[in-house]
């Protein structure tokens, strides 16, 4: 039953390594276009550049750290409710094939 759970525990580490990646690449995007929306330039390439003002670096720092941290937080549990209710059916599948075996 042991390798059973570790084989889980690897497909969701699995499963929730891949949604970081797409979900950290999307909400860099989104949160860039809604910051050149919203502020009218493009955000800040380098954040230690001095053609930089100090304020435009540490609000798009502050914006996007947090941006990217709902992201993560929000497609993670999703993630997680979704896996846990596929297993859950899975499991139950098999008890009823087993069921109908016996």
């Amino acid at each position: 039953m042991a390798d059973k759970t570790e084989k889980q525990d690897l497909a969701w580490r699995a499963i929730g390594g891949l949604a970081g990646l797409v979900t950290a690449w999307a909400a860099k995007k989104v949160i860039g276009f809604a910051w050149e929306k919203t502020t009218g330039k493009k955000p800040p390439a380098d954040s230690e550049s001095l053609d930089i003002s100090l304020g435009e670096a540490i609000g798009y720092a502050v914006v996007m750290g947090v941006g990217m941290q709902v992201a993560q937080i929000v497609v993670a549990r999703t993630a997680k409710k979704r896996y846990n209710a596929w297993k859950a059916m899975r499991d139950t599948a098999q008890d009823t094939a087993q069921e109908i075996s016996v």
